[in-house]
């Protein structure tokens, strides 16, 4: 257990973990989560504060106040329930929330003036994930909401992703038919083929799914909206109103010389392949998936931090030696990355190369890539996002080996859906424009959130738009009614 002083209160409390040694060698979950005598010392921490900032910093809300005073008085749960109001996937945010950036980071605690929150705010995180798993392991029902009024109603929601789920969830409690249309043949969206299971084990992922199907949600596998039926098709079969939860799932590219060479990998299509289609445990399942001896991974967010950390795994379980690197164009401070899995790639042997800007990919004459041509970096002046813009140094240039490489660099709108719908307005990136207050796209009866909404964002941050849309479905549905 790792514990660092904290003059506020007490020391922190974090939860144990797997061994860096171990954990690199398989896909086993990272960290354990507090057990309840370091989770009732982390919760003592909290000040209950009379304004708790904390709250603001959530992305949906959560009543963190009252579910960590529950925690206290040992009443796991009324915590479970008091966070199930607000977010209705606890184990699953608890574990895969960028707390640091949001919760943690309004903590009044927070006293030192960083970009993520400092360890002296409350691991609002880590409690929350122990009155979630105290749910799960103890099987707590979904509180319905009062009136069955709408149980004559059929939705449709496009998309298994935490925005898809959030949406079904909210919808089955008020006895709306949910049916959720999936392209892929397993459920649970970036959840299931994003996140690796060492972050967030199949297992709880899997419980949430179960547990919305015994709400009555209907899941339909491998059914792709725009190539299958249309929406004016769904329309007519008699579903009242739409959910989009698409997710953003064509990856971006950097755009230089050589980046079709053999070996060279989007990490939308790595991840997918191992996380979904199990290509670490080839040939027992038939996905392959090639691995370098010398791995680079280019980009600085979780995709980029969850690639390099299952590349090093892959490395190590085919008995070569870990030599995977993180690139990315400006430095640590300015990573985008939650701190916690920044410092467990570091802890599993991923390497950081800072200021570095790839410009072009050099193969040998069977067309594998070999190494990348790249120039060093420095900060200058803040761009739009608010961090300092990284400007390539003329004359720089160096050259980095590697026989695979991940491109890491963000993702975009799927199109097949808008494509065959001009009725849906897009901006320019393709993503759709809603409503800001209801989430209604420019087709009557169609709504959206996450990430085919204003671009790639959080877990809980798909969800909050997601919640938003489905109170805009029921008072939609009222409307009819």
């Amino acid at each position: 257990m790792k514990t660092k002083k904290n003059t506020s209160v007490t020391c922190i409390t974090y939860p144990k973990e797997l061994a860096s040694s171990e954990r690199s060698k398989n896909f086993s979950e990272v960290v354990f989560g507090l057990c309840e005598e370091e989770m009732l010392r982390e919760a003592s921490r909290c000040l209950q504060c009379k304004k708790p900032a904390c709250i603001a910093g959530c992305p949906v809300g959560i009543d963190i106040k009252t579910f960590i005073y529950k925690l206290t008085r040992k009443d796991y749960a009324g915590a479970h329930y008091t966070i199930k109001e607000k977010n209705n996937f606890p184990s699953i945010c608890g574990r895969v929330c960028p707390a640091e950036y949001q919760c943690r980071y309004a903590c009044v605690l927070n006293k030192k003036k960083l970009p993520f929150a400092s360890e002296e705010a409350i691991n609002i995180h880590f409690l929350e994930r122990f009155a979630g798993d105290y749910g799960v392991n103890n099987n707590l029902e979904a509180l319905m909401s009062a009136g069955q009024e709408f149980s004559k109603y059929r939705v449709a929601v496009v998309g298994s992703g935490p925005a898809g789920l959030c949406c079904s969830g909210e919808l089955a409690r008020r006895g709306i038919k949910v049916v959720v249309f999936e392209g892929l043949q397993a459920f649970g969206g970036v959840l299931r083929y994003g996140i690796p299971p060492f972050r967030l084990p199949r297992d709880i992922l899997d419980y949430e799914i179960n547990h919305l199907k015994k709400l009555g949600v209907e899941f339909v596998p491998n059914f792709i909206i725009g190539r299958i039926k249309t929406l004016k098709e769904l329309f007519s079969e008699g579903f009242s109103a739409i959910f989009l939860g698409l997710g953003a799932g064509t990856p971006s590219f950097l755009g230089v010389k050589g980046e079709n060479l053999c070996n060279i990998y989007s990490a939308n299509e790595f991840l997918t392949r191992v996380n979904l289609m199990s290509a670490y445990k080839f040939p027992e399942f038939h996905t392959p998936v090639n691995i370098g001896k010398k791995m680079l991974v280019i980009g600085g967010g979780n995709t980029a931090m969850d690639a390099a950390r299952v590349a090093l795994r892959l490395q190590k379980m085919q008995g070569l030696a870990a030599d995977t690197t993180i690139v990315y164009r400006r430095t640590e401070v300015e990573l985008p990355a939650r701190r916690l899995e920044i410092g467990h790639a570091k802890e599993e042997g991923v390497v950081f190369r800072f200021l570095v800007q790839p410009v072009e990919f050099v193969g040998d004459e069977k067309g594998f890539v070999r190494k990348i041509k790249c120039l060093q970096c420095q900060l200058g002046d803040p761009d739009d996002s608010g961090r300092r813009r990284p400007v390539a140094i003329e004359g720089s240039d160096f050259e980095i080996a590697c026989d695979a490489a991940i491109i890491a660099v963000g993702l975009q709108a799927n199109q097949i859906l808008t494509g065959v719908t001009p009725e849906l307005k897009v901006d320019k990136y393709a993503d759709l424009i809603v409503d800001a207050q209801t989430m209604e796209t420019s087709l009557k009866g169609v709504f959206a959130g996450g990430d085919i909404v204003g671009g790639e964002g959080t877990v809980i941050e798909a969800m909050g738009m997601a919640k938003k849309a489905a109170r805009a479905i029921i008072n939609y549905l009222s409307k009819k009614t």
